[in-house]
């Protein structure tokens, strides 16, 4: 209901990966140029890895538009299979034919080993996508690594584009799969948004919904980078719940008390109030370093 009392075109901030909103802030766009390069290095794999929320499938979407259009793409997004469904699953998302009644592990390695020989002699190439990596075992990570023996003097014929929460960084590191670990080539941490990036993303979303001037205050953008902590999923949430309890308190203006009492809905007072406090404590805490650094400045200049 609030769309037409603001003057939106659609919902801004609904939390589907729509990419007409796409907003790409600087460490996004750190991370899409570390995957496009670590895809055309010869390793086998390349990993993005960031908190829930950070937008990892956001990057993943945009990496997929720019891949060039002599590239097969695999995108896996429900990554908790054996190794036998994973590598069946692989020949479904290439296209490979197969018999059912033969399922093993030999017969859906040749035959995707043949399908990546065949796409190289046409000139193509082969890229897998696993969303939600973390959650792979390691044996199937393992399977993962032989699919990308066959190379040529150059080159793999598979690049695996591994996609995950923190925990697949600690799965990378256990010895099973040092072998794997060795063979990737890009890494990339995505952070949450910074206090200005949180601004520029609020209205940049406004705007695609034809909403040139935001309604939100800037102790209200302050507060919503506080308490969501840059996390594009969380902003989401509650620029939504604030502008629905703006619209019911038939307010102009997205303020502070109002993105408040958003907060407190979506994610409940104890969270907030641990929030508010963690950013206090982090300021006090900057505030008293500067104010020791300039006294011992000071002290200095006076010995």
């Amino acid at each position: 209901m609030y769309l037409s009392y603001f003057g939106l075109t659609d919902n801004p901030f609904s939390i589907a990966p729509n990419p007409d909103y796409l907003f790409m802030s600087t460490r996004h766009k750190q991370a899409l140029a570390h995957l496009t390069f670590g895809l055309q290095e010869s390793g086998g794999f390349v990993m993005l890895t960031g908190e829930v929320g950070t937008g990892k499938t956001t990057v993943s979407r945009k990496l997929m538009q720019d891949l060039s259009d002599n590239t097969q793409t695999a995108l896996i997004l429900n990554p908790t299979l054996s190794a036998l469904e994973l590598l069946a699953t692989v020949c479904d998302e290439l296209n490979i034919q197969y018999s059912a009644n033969e399922a093993s592990l030999k017969t859906y390695t040749d035959a995707i080993l043949s399908h990546l020989a065949n796409n190289h002699r046409q000139g193509k190439n082969t890229v897998l996508i696993i969303d939600e990596a973390q959650h792979l075992l390691p044996e199937v990570l393992e399977q993962l690594r032989l699919l990308t023996n066959l190379e040529t003097n150059r080159e793999k014929l598979l690049k695996v584009v591994l996609i995950g929460q923190p925990e697949l960084q600690q799965l990378l590191r256990r010895n099973e799969l040092r072998q794997l670990a060795q063979r990737v080539t890009a890494r990339y941490h995505l952070l949450p948004l910074t206090e200005q990036e949180v601004g520029q993303y609020v209205e940049h979303r406004l705007n695609v919904a034809n909403l040139p001037q935001s309604p939100f205050t800037k102790p209200a953008l302050a507060l919503l980078f506080a308490i969501s902590g840059g996390i594009p999923r969380v902003i989401n949430l509650l620029c939504d719940r604030a502008m629905s309890l703006g619209y019911s308190l038939q307010r102009p203006f997205i303020d502070y008390q109002v993105m408040m009492s958003a907060s407190y809905q979506v994610l409940g007072e104890d969270i907030v109030s641990q929030r508010q406090h963690t950013k206090w404590r982090r300021r006090y805490i900057i505030s008293f370093l500067l104010a020791l650094v300039f006294g011992v400045l000071v002290g200095g200049l006076y010995a």
